[in-house]
């Protein structure tokens, strides 16, 4: 359990990554294993896997998971979905 400031993470590093490593891809039935297996609602499943990627434990437990999450992740001021800062293309 990493502890940080005041603040305390459900699950190790190397736990997020691992689930995230067999599931990949997001959809409905991988929302349900997240609550069933990890206790957590997806979207703290996110949150701490976005953490959870940039931790020395995880990159060095999941390398190409960790990398896969961090380049997904959307960029600094940018909306979640990373299209708010998107170029608008005109045709």
């Amino acid at each position: 359990m990493s502890v940080a400031g005041d603040t305390v993470d459900p699950m190790p590093p190397e736990t997020l990554l691992a689930f995230e490593a067999r599931w990949p891809r997001h959809n409905g039935t991988k929302d349900l294993a997240i609550r069933d297996e990890l206790g957590i609602t997806p979207a703290r499943f996110y949150q701490l896997l976005g953490r959870a990627a940039k931790t020395i434990e995880g990159m060095r437990a999941h390398p190409i998971t960790a990398r896969r999450v961090r380049a997904r992740a959307p960029r600094a001021g940018g909306h979640i979905l990373g299209t708010l800062n998107a170029p608008v293309h005109s045709s």
